[in-house]
């Protein structure tokens, strides 16, 4: 009897510290994770001291600064090489929120994070130039660049050598050849390109409101054609939904009813990478908020103030519009389509892209490798695949340049020139045969449709662990509008921009999207 009355006495017990110092267990907790957030904004601030440029380390020259190029950077051990990044943006950007700053809901600093911030911090110092590649000699291994600000100095024009090059530039828009399209239409894959469209998309709603516009000159204002029903062409047509709804509803009253919003796919359904029920799920959703979808529709020109379409029964229909937002696929930038011609045929064979093995080095050419949408691979063209290849590049690199330590640590090493050693690092890592191919496992999809909804495809764990392929999970709603902004709030690269998406986010729901025209 003693010992059963013991257990629950101690119980008891065990409880009431907890109920009596529980204040003092919070405050402790919200101490220390204030102390580590005090922490992590004064190591941002101040980085530390970097080891200078060492001319017996190879040359590794970087030509981009998007998803591949900065999860490259993050990994790399720069303390093995020379690094060089040479992109026309000084800041990587976190392109799947893109859409949100078009209208309001997040602000395009948010989702910046610049160059410097990564480069700062690496072991060795890193090489940052802003500019345009104009050319790249893969003979003489040299790369051209210009300076594209608008303020010249006296020099613009600098060539750099390499001794590994790499091509993470990304892709240009697609326009198919069609008329009109680089003249008329807005694109969206660059911060200026989010920057047009909001200047237009107020610019189109305040001329509606000028006095004496006839009615179908304000409906034709007021229609928003959106070409494209991959991810950026769903996910932008429903910020300007919720844009619509919660902000133009309130403040242009007079309007709100008559602005329209039609997606246009050639498609028999957008969404092509979604699993079916998610992609019924998307256009009923859609449907309820009175976006139109208008799939196996294919636009033949754009012309200043109309588009011309070809519909499923093969009719031709003109269709006004004020603003047209062009989001279909890609296609090479010119400085990968001048290394294409370059390396020939024989080798880079492909319209999309640049041709490379499956260690994703360059065919055709020596020391050069491609990645992300630069590349033209049999991966799908996303933000997940190019990160997950600048990393593996970056293990490649890192493999490399401890195997070379390990040799200059013998003796005769050490008799080698600083050429003959970085030399010899470079050829060991370009014909080496034991290098494991690039492989990616696809860790889901995600889209945001509209009315705090969004969707997800994601695969099954044992798909993620064993070859063996099980259905996935495919869901949809407002808790998948919660996971969503959290899977994307997580993959921010930097303390910094989760607390500026945060804070954009709140006061967004508070006071809501700011109409102002820039």
């Amino acid at each position: 009897m003693p010992a059963a009355q013991g257990g629950p006495q101690h119980d008891k017990s065990h409880h009431g510290f907890f109920r009596r110092h529980w204040t003092h267990l919070v405050g402790a907790a919200l101490g220390a994770g204030l102390i580590c957030f005090g922490y992590e904004v004064y190591s941002m601030r101040h980085p530390p001291a970097q080891l200078p440029q060492d001319p017996s380390k190879p040359n590794l020259v970087v030509l981009g600064s998007g998803w591949a190029a900065t999860a490259l950077l993050t990994d790399l051990d720069t303390e093995r090489y020379n690094v060089i990044v040479i992109s026309p943006r000084n800041y990587f950007l976190f392109t799947p929120l893109l859409p949100s700053c078009t209208v309001g809901t997040l602000e395009l600093r948010s989702i910046m994070q610049p160059m410097r911030y990564i480069t700062r911090f690496k072991s060795r110092e890193v090489l940052f130039v802003e500019g345009d590649a104009t050319d790249i000699d893969p003979v003489k291994k040299t790369v051209t660049v210009t300076d594209n600000s608008e303020i010249k100095g006296e020099v613009s024009t600098q060539t750099f050598s390499y001794d590994h090059l790499v091509v993470a530039t990304g892709a240009d828009n697609a326009t198919f050849g069609i008329k009109g399209v680089y003249e008329n239409a807005c694109f969206l894959k660059e911060a200026w390109d989010a920057r047009k469209i909001r200047t237009k998309l107020m610019d189109c709603i305040e001329t509606a409101a000028f006095p004496g516009q006839t009615d179908a000159e304000i409906d034709r204002l007021l229609h928003m054609v959106v070409v494209g029903g991959g991810p950026t062409g769903v996910e932008y047509a429903a910020e300007l939904h919720d844009f619509l709804k919660d902000d133009l509803a309130a403040w242009y009253p007079e309007l709100a009813s008559r602005v329209r919003i039609t997606l246009i796919e050639a498609l028999p359904h957008v969404l092509p990478m979604f699993s079916k029920t998610l992609i019924d799920y998307t256009e009923q959703t859609f449907a309820e908020n009175k976006v139109a979808i208008r799939n196996r529709t294919m636009v033949k020109e754009v012309r200043q103030k109309e588009i011309v379409v070809q519909c499923a029964d093969k009719s031709i229909e003109h269709i006004p519009y004020g603003l047209l937002v062009w989001a279909t696929g890609n296609m090479p930038r010119p400085i990968n389509r001048q290394l294409i011609a370059k390396i020939g045929p024989s080798a880079q064979n492909q319209r999309r892209g640049i041709v490379v093995d499956e260690c994703l080095r360059v065919k055709g050419a020596e020391n050069i490798w491609a990645l992300g949408d630069a590349s033209a691979t049999s991966f799908p063209p996303t933000a997940q695949v190019a990160s997950r290849q600048g990393r593996y590049l970056a293990s490649l690199f890192n493999r490399a340049a401890e195997a070379q330590a390990a040799a200059d640590a013998h003796h005769e090493a050490q008799l080698l020139s600083d050429t003959e050693r970085r030399s010899r690092a470079v050829v060991d890592l370009q014909t080496a045969t034991d290098i494991p191919p690039f492989t990616h496992t696809n860790l889901g999809s995600l889209a945001y449709i509209g009315a705090d909804r969004a969707i997800a495809d994601l695969p099954s764990p044992a798909s993620l662990f064993t070859s063996e392929k099980t259905p996935g999970w495919s869901f949809g709603g407002v808790a998948t509008f919660w996971f969503w902004r959290s899977a994307y709030l997580s993959n921010l690269f930097a303390l910094r921009n989760r607390v500026l998406v945060s804070v954009d986010w709140m006061r967004n729901s508070i006071f809501g999207r700011d109409i102002g025209r820039e």
